[in-house]
């Protein structure tokens, strides 16, 4: 799975409080999934911040 940048995070965090589009129009406008939108946001509301989680590697 690919890692989004951070700058890209905060700009589509900043796209929605600024009333830009809905989850789906952001999604087509970045070029990214929509359950990424889906799960940026959810990450952005539970926890306040848009850093990419630490993968678990399995041994």
């Amino acid at each position: 799975m690919k890692t989004y940048s951070i700058d890209l995070r905060q700009k589509i965090i900043e796209a929605y409080q600024n009333q830009e589009g809905s989850q789906r129009q952001l999604a087509k406008r970045f070029k990214v999934s929509l359950s990424f939108i889906e799960k940026l946001f959810k990450q952005y509301r539970e926890t306040g911040s848009v850093t990419p989680s630490q993968r678990r590697i399995c041994p």
